[in-house]
């Protein structure tokens, strides 16, 4: 099992306790203050050795930066979306690097690691507190992988922060559609944006063999993310390719848009560059001013605001949750109800409606209504 000896230090008597690795050479750990503590290392590191778990207390002696690399390596595209790589290799400089990079693994106690997660949590978004502290725990997943550390320390922190109640969705009317589309230098793509409900990356990324004209479908395959300054093609947000229908009356703007362009030229904008939305100062947003002195009702928004606007839109004409769902290109239906919860509350109305009408007359004897109403 190993042996316990006594020695003296300046501080008083201590203890080391003497043992052998798996591998048979013989190492020893010393500063226990009492006989029990040190027998009880010597009982874990046996329990340990007879599991196949045992992991050498040096092995545990290096810096976080160790593996920080082989992580973010291991989430470069195509491993996952650029523009999501760009998120976290920036959580990774400005929150966690210049915290836990030059900590040895073995010294990081959950404690310390809730203590940063509630600072972080006073000054930045949710969003920013669960992604950096998902770095770290990824990061020590890796050396939890390569048999250096035994526990992670910043797995299954108790105290995160609570979700916020969001961001208010816009929803525009057919006729706020309408107007901001006559105000917009691009009618098309704005129309096509309300009533199709296409992510931003999705429309810009549609190319003319892209339009199924027989059928009045979309075929989203490919999606125009800016990162930075430059734009990056690759696979929707699911990876997965899908068929959008859009309204007959879309039809001759559509075939405008494709008219001179070959299959490969780009469906909206000049055919060859990617449009992009330029903020405040962006052909978009100069279109919601010109509309708001037609029409002030309609308020400040975003492109991808016109996505919220397609499913309230697709919801209020009678479309269920998983024609939305297939629509907008999200996971499942179960998803669609989450984030458009609000846009159901009629459907509530409209079952007590229905079991109203379905619900038979039933009289109740005088003595039930009695026994079972009464008054408070």
């Amino acid at each position: 099992m190993g042996s316990i000896t006594p020695y003296e230090t300046v501080k008083g008597r201590r203890y080391r306790a003497r043992y052998r690795r798996p591998d048979h050479s013989e190492t020893e750990k010393r500063g226990f203050t009492t006989m029990r503590e040190a027998q009880l290392y010597l009982s874990m590191v046996t329990t340990s050795k007879s599991k196949g778990e045992y992991i050498d207390p040096s092995s545990s002696r290096v810096p976080v930066r160790m593996f920080a690399d082989s992580w973010l390596k291991s989430k470069q595209p195509p491993m996952t979306k650029p523009s999501y790589y760009m998120t976290l290799e920036r959580a990774w400089k400005n929150h966690v690097e210049p915290v836990w990079a030059d900590r040895e693994i073995s010294s990081i106690r959950r404690s310390e690691v809730q203590d940063w997660v509630s600072d972080l949590a006073s000054r930045k978004s949710r969003t920013v507190v669960i992604r950096s502290l998902g770095i770290l725990a990824g990061i020590l997943d890796v050396a939890i992988d390569d048999r250096r550390l035994a526990s992670n320390p910043a797995r299954h922190v108790r105290s995160l922060p609570r979700r916020g109640p969001g961001k208010r969705r816009v929803y525009l009317t057919h006729d706020q559609v309408a107007t901001l589309a006559a105000c917009s230098a691009y009618p098309t793509l704005v129309f096509t944006l309300a009533y199709t409900g296409l992510r931003w990356g999705e429309a810009t990324g549609l190319r003319v063999r892209s339009v199924n004209r027989l059928r009045r479908r979309l075929v989203i395959e490919e999606n125009a993310v800016m990162i930075g300054y430059e734009i990056h093609i690759g696979t929707p947000k699911t990876h997965e390719k899908r068929s959008v229908p859009y309204p007959e009356r879309l039809t001759a703007m559509i075939e405008e848009a494709c008219a001179g362009k070959g299959p490969e030229g780009l469906l909206f904008g000049d055919g060859v560059n990617h449009m992009r939305n330029s903020g405040e100062k962006g052909w978009f947003a100069n279109a919601v001013r010109r509309a708001q002195e037609f029409d002030p009702s309609i308020p400040r928004i975003t492109p991808h605001d016109l996505r919220h606007t397609a499913a309230s839109l697709a919801i209020s004409s009678g479309a269920n949750a998983k024609a939305v769902q297939r629509m907008l290109g999200h996971a499942s239906a179960a998803m669609t109800l989450d984030t458009y919860a609000d846009l159901f509350e009629d459907d509530l109305d409209e079952v007590a409606s229905r079991l109203n009408a379905a619900m038979p007359l039933v009289a109740l004897p005088s003595a039930q209504r009695t026994r079972y109403v009464r008054p408070s």
